[in-house]
């Protein structure tokens, strides 16, 4: 059944028209400083911590981050393609699975975002999980106005008590992003996220770094890294082998369509595939620690 009016999205009306005119997917929605408004619906976000049902819409509204001029080179002044899919599909994060229905301060779920620009997964997360044993860290680049507007858009979508954010660039000391209870250092966070963060080859070895030192050494904490493939598959796929070589398994690396449902096994070499074909797609990729 196709979309209503009242169903569609903005930021996919958009997309739709320039894939349907052009036959271009943007890979990037709006521009530094403009408000951008993400509403999610109960098909989106059937979410209710440990049971599934209806709720009202809800709307998630963001300024576009800017950057020094020295840190034009992050490209973080942009809410990616790749960041909406997350967070339209956060439900598959199964953030549920981690919590015990036994009320207890010490059973909790610590959930980290790398990269993470405007928030908008880690904001998605902290107002479509209600339950107070579910704590967020939404972290980017320590560039003043970066984090301002990410602090901003916190604090503006009321979650400020649930998502805490920390400046932090990658390969560095992690002690002060790591979670605290009470006053002892956890020893890491059950779930990161990231979107949109493995387009650069340059960093693939700070981003994995930061990785090993974040990630709890549980069986069941796990990586989401969710990309775009509009710089190439054999960037994505360098990535994938560093993290094979550094301690971790991939446990999946699904190619999905940005607008649709189509899904497919991750492939490094598609005959024929042009740059407007990759960006119809994006990857999800799911990584645990290895285990022998």
């Amino acid at each position: 059944m196709p979309k209503s009016v009242e169903d569609e999205d903005p930021e996919d009306i958009l997309a739709d028209s320039l894939d349907t005119l052009y036959g271009c997917q943007p890979v990037s929605l709006s521009s530094p400083g403009r408000h951008f408004v993400l509403q999610l619906n109960h098909r989106n976000h059937a979410i209710n911590t440990l049971s599934i049902e209806p709720r009202k819409p809800i709307s998630i509204s963001c300024r576009v981050p800017d950057t020094q001029s020295s840190n034009w080179s992050l490209h973080a002044s942009s809410v990616w393609v790749a960041s909406v899919y997350l967070t339209k599909h956060i439900q598959e994060l199964h953030l549920e699975d981690y919590l015990s229905p036994l009320t207890s301060p010490t059973n909790r779920i610590n959930v980290l975002e790398l990269g993470a620009g405007a928030g908008i997964p880690s904001i998605a997360i902290s107002k479509l999980y209600e339950d107070p044993r579910i704590h967020i860290t939404s972290s980017d680049y320590p560039d003043d106005q970066l984090i301002s507007a990410l602090e901003d858009n916190v604090q503006t979508n009321g979650v400020a008590s649930r998502c805490k954010v920390v400046p932090y660039a990658w390969g560095s000391d992690a002690s002060p992003l790591l979670p605290r209870f009470e006053t002892t250092v956890d020893c890491g966070f059950d779930v990161v996220i990231a979107a949109d963060t493995l387009w650069n080859s340059d960093t693939h070895a700070i981003f994995v770094e930061t990785l090993r030192k974040t990630l709890k050494k549980d069986a069941k904490s796990r990586i989401h890294l969710v990309a775009g493939l509009h710089t190439g598959r054999f960037t994505i796929q360098s990535m994938l082998n560093r993290l094979k070589s550094s301690g971790f398994d991939v446990e999946s690396a699904e190619e999905r369509q940005v607008h649709g449902d189509q899904r497919r096994g991750w492939i490094v070499e598609r005959d024929g595939e042009g740059e407007f074909d990759r960006r119809r797609w994006l990857v999800w990729i799911k990584v645990k620690w290895h285990t022998t």
